[in-house]
């Protein structure tokens, strides 16, 4: 092991290739917080987390004003003791998406520097527990597109090999049930078809929709619920057979044990940057794997392809391209499949002059034991 000699801080401001809409909101700007850490042996990693329109200054802030000075100078492969700590340096903004986004753009990077001096993937590292994993797509799914450009992108997604697509839902009810049910039309009943609400809807309006969206035989209800009405999701559990799926706005993992204990949720979306990282997101993956409940992560594919092929439970990736102006190569499809990376590291191929070029003014901190 060696000592952090060095942390440096940049922001890229990336805009969506498509309009992205939900219930609730418009996704139209992605901060992307950037860490890399240097050892004293010269060994790098590079981490990063996101946000999608605010709140990226508070992060860059948070790094750079109290998490990444405190890493100078510890024993860099330490990254269970070194997360604890920060998480224990931050606690009196836990449990919170600025911090949660903070503590995964560095522990990203741990894992990253691990991984390189090791010589392994993170997939391999983390647990080696497959090699691919199914893409499901979500890019042609968003609440503002229509009905036959709807249908349109997920024929193309089953004509390449995709296992499933996202539709947004929120519209009128008879509205949400004519999309779902022209999809399932065209594409036939080995096709998924998942739907995802962003928390927009009180319990009794999400237990009505669960019965008319369950014609269409869909694979998941997502985020029907405000994510803090653990007590909805329970009563919506019960009074559906449509898998509930939770996560992406879960920031802790007792979040995660509340909603598994209590069975208010049959799929698990932990987010490895909103989780805060991949430490912690392991443990997520875990936790539902003694409950028999399958991890899909939320975004974030060029990650979460390795942390699925990682652990036993997951079963889908959910493919919504971010990377592509910051990297040299992309997520590797084969077949519908994403294939993990046999790069060591995270399987990120940075392009440092595009990230450099991309870097918000502003944003650059460069952390030294000189100070």
């Amino acid at each position: 092991m060696a000592r952090i000699a060095r942390v440096e801080i940049g922001m890229v401001d990336l805009q969506p290739k498509v309009v992205r809409t939900d219930a609730i909101q418009s996704f139209v700007s992605q901060e992307t917080p950037i860490v890399r850490i240097t050892d004293a042996d010269g060994a790098t990693g590079t981490g990063y987390s996101y946000t999608i329109g605010t709140g990226g200054p508070s992060v860059i802030a948070l790094l750079a004003r109290t998490l990444a000075p405190a890493l100078i100078g510890r024993e860099a492969g330490m990254v269970e003791a070194i997360w604890r700590d920060l998480h224990f340096r931050t606690h009196a903004t836990m449990v919170g998406a600025i911090t949660a986004l903070a503590l995964a753009a560095i522990d990203t990077a741990l894992w990253d520097l691990r991984c390189r001096r090791a010589g392994l993937p993170l997939h391999v590292m983390a647990g080696g527990a497959r090699e691919r994993v199914r893409l499901y797509t979500t890019e042609g799914g968003w609440l503002h597109i229509d009905t036959a450009a709807l249908v349109a992108d997920a024929v193309r997604a089953q004509d390449a090999g995709f296992g499933g697509c996202k539709i947004k839902v929120g519209r009128p009810i008879h509205e949400d049930v004519a999309r779902l049910a022209a999809v399932r039309a065209a594409v036939g009943p080995g096709f998924e078809i998942f739907t995802d609400a962003n928390q927009a809807f009180a319990v009794d309006e999400a237990i009505r929709r669960a019965r008319h969206y369950q014609a269409a035989d869909i694979g998941w209800f997502e985020e029907p619920l405000p994510a803090d009405d653990v007590d909805g999701h329970v009563r919506l559990a019960r009074a559906t057979s449509i898998p509930v799926a939770v996560g992406e706005s879960l920031y802790s993992i007792q979040h995660f044990r509340d909603y598994l204990q209590r069975g208010a949720c049959s799929i698990v979306q932990a987010d490895v940057a909103r989780i805060g990282g991949i430490t912690p997101w392991l443990k997520v993956a875990h936790l539902a794997e003694t409950c028999n409940v399958a991890i899909c992560p939320h975004f974030l594919m060029e990650l979460h392809v390795a942390l699925c092929c990682a652990v036993p439970n997951a079963r889908w990736v959910e493919y919504i391209p971010q990377l592509d102006s910051l990297t040299t190569e992309g997520m590797r499809i084969e077949a519908g499949h994403a294939v993990a990376s046999s790069s060591p590291g995270l399987g990120i191929a940075w392009d440092e002059a595009a990230v450099a070029r991309q870097t918000v003014p502003g944003s650059r901190h460069d952390i030294t034991e000189a100070g």
